[in-house]
């Protein structure tokens, strides 16, 4: 499984993006999709997480902010981030998860957030 990410960038406190990320290979293996994020000095933590069956999970810290979405099945998957803040500024990282709980990750994007 290879993945694809795209759509991070410098934005304003209050701003929006929209990440993507799209899956390759064998994509019939995978359960669910998510996004992780990790800023400096800290741990990777999960953003949100869509399953195949379209459950969705949320971090607290973006629960009515941001939105997980995908076209068909598990490709693409998007993360639709509202009111921004700075303490969103991270590493983006995409991340798809198969059946037999293996995890793979895209290459990080940047989203900067100016105050």
């Amino acid at each position: 499984v290879q993945l694809q990410a795209s759509g991070g960038g410098l934005v304003q406190a209050g701003g929006s993006l929209r990440l993507s990320c799209a899956a390759s290979g064998s994509i019939f293996r995978i359960n669910a999709m998510g996004w992780y994020r990790q800023a400096p000095g800290k741990e990777r933590e999960l953003v949100a997480a869509i399953t195949s069956g379209g459950m969705t999970n949320y971090a607290d810290s973006v629960k009515g902010r941001f939105t997980i979405s995908r076209d068909n099945a598990q490709n693409p998957v998007y993360l639709q981030m509202n009111s921004l803040k700075p303490e969103d500024t991270a590493f983006y990282y995409c991340n798809a998860r198969t059946w037999t709980l293996v995890d793979y990750w895209g290459k990080g994007t940047l989203v900067t957030v100016s105050s």
